[in-house]
């Protein structure tokens, strides 16, 4: 049998849509969902692997902005809806489809590529590297107290309908989307993924609900969340499951989480994905009572090495030349010279005559890109190859930022 991969045309949406449900499992998506889906499904920047008449693989790309060191947003293709059908594996049908969405966000301009990967083992070999890390906590609030930092009593938490406060809340969360590497800068209609609110996404919580943190009647923050039921003989121990925080100053931050710990008939807090620098960690009297756990988040891949590397800001001075390996975009491999001072200026060319300091593939470039992987590890784990004595900590303390990248939300 033969594939005819092509774009995906409107019409055949239903067709492309369940073909990635059947590889998710089969399971429906609650129809409020599955709107919103099919409303923000770029077709021209999606494809699908056609068997005749069925669909048999899967693969988009949103247009997205993706917030890199120095406070850029650059542009990057949030791939998504990768998929193939059980009945057509072992094909080479997904390197089918992952090349020809390379050669794509090249040529629409793009320099990076980024996705979640519901497998890591799958996309090392296409060139993207594991660049955030996600935490998620289980916090005992009958055990555990807050410290909470002067002017928290000046905050005023209260209830709001979700719907009716997106746009105070994506007010704050634009002002912080600029801050921390791996956020992206939201497009028209995502703010209405933060809100949906299923039966299948309660899952035998409640509906979501919102709060709003305030000073003198502006807004510095909300959480959006939802409360668990759950009794024993000794009484009620419901679980507060939280989608949301974010706050612009440590008071509000901190009268957010306060607000979560204190429900009534609950006693405990889930929360994840949140940055790996939380600062929640350094209000609770416990941390080993929060069961922290750390994962993966965000993989980037540079499809234009060069654009890349001179997109982002740089915590001190670099002059280096990388040899980079890249053989799924060819037009990647070579040795680049990176020029960057530490005010926000960089500059990035091909050196096919200077001697390398550094020798790396895309993978590992890639991984390190958002300042959340240092260098340093990456050598020590021999990923990364040093051949000028002293170049893995300099481009290690380059590289860094003075926040962890995160990923705040899933596509």
């Amino acid at each position: 049998m033969t594939s005819e991969l092509r774009v995906l045309r409107p019409a055949e949406w239903d067709s492309w849509f369940a073909c990635l449900e059947r590889a998710f499992g089969g399971v429906l998506s609650a129809p409020e969902s599955r709107a919103l889906w099919q409303d923000l499904t770029e077709h021209d920047r999606s494809v699908g692997l056609w068997d005749g008449e069925v669909c048999v693989g899967t693969a988009g790309a949103y247009s997205f902005r993706l917030t890199v060191p120095g406070g850029a947003a650059v542009n990057a293709a949030g791939v998504t809806a990768v998929s193939v059908s059980g009945t057509h594996r072992r094909r080479g049908l997904l390197t089918t489809m992952m090349r020809r969405q390379l050669d794509d966000v090249r040529s629409w301009g793009e320099p990076l590529a980024v996705l979640t990967a519901s497998e890591p083992a799958i996309y090392g070999r296409f060139g993207y590297g594991a660049a955030t890390r996600a935490l998620s906590v289980n916090v005992d609030t009958s055990r555990v107290q807050l410290d909470l930092p002067p002017g928290t009593e000046d905050v005023r938490v209260r209830y709001t309908d979700p719907v009716a406060a997106l746009p105070a809340c994506e007010e704050v969360y634009g002002r912080l989307a600029t801050e921390r590497p791996g956020t992206p800068v939201r497009q028209p209609k995502w703010e209405q993924a933060a809100v949906i609110d299923t039966e299948k996404d309660r899952a035998g919580a409640s509906p979501l609900q919102c709060v709003l943190a305030e000073r003198d009647g502006e807004v510095l923050g909300y959480a959006t969340f939802r409360v668990r039921p759950d009794w024993d003989r000794a009484g009620p121990k419901g679980t507060v499951a939280l989608r949301d925080l974010a706050a612009l100053d440590p008071a509000s931050y901190a009268a957010l989480w306060r607000f979560l710990f204190g429900i009534d008939l609950t006693s405990s807090v889930e929360a994840g994905p949140r940055p790996v620098d939380e600062p929640l960690m350094h209000l609770v009297s416990d941390v080993r009572r929060c069961e922290a756990r750390v994962q993966d988040g965000l993989y980037v891949r540079l499809v234009e090495v060069g654009a890349a590397l001179e997109a982002r800001a740089y915590r001190t001075p670099v002059d280096v030349v990388l040899e980079v390996a890249d053989d799924f975009c060819p037009w990647n491999a070579g040795r680049w010279h990176l020029v960057a001072d530490a005010k926000g200026g960089a500059s990035c060319w091909r050196a096919p005559d200077r001697a390398p300091d550094l020798e790396l593939s895309v993978r590992e470039l890639g991984a390190a890109y958002l300042g959340g992987v240092p260098f340093t590890s990456l050598a020590a784990a021999g990923r990364v190859r040093e051949v000028r004595p002293g170049a893995v900590e300099e481009v290690s303390a380059a590289f860094s930022w003075h926040v962890e990248p995160w990923l705040p939300h899933g596509f």
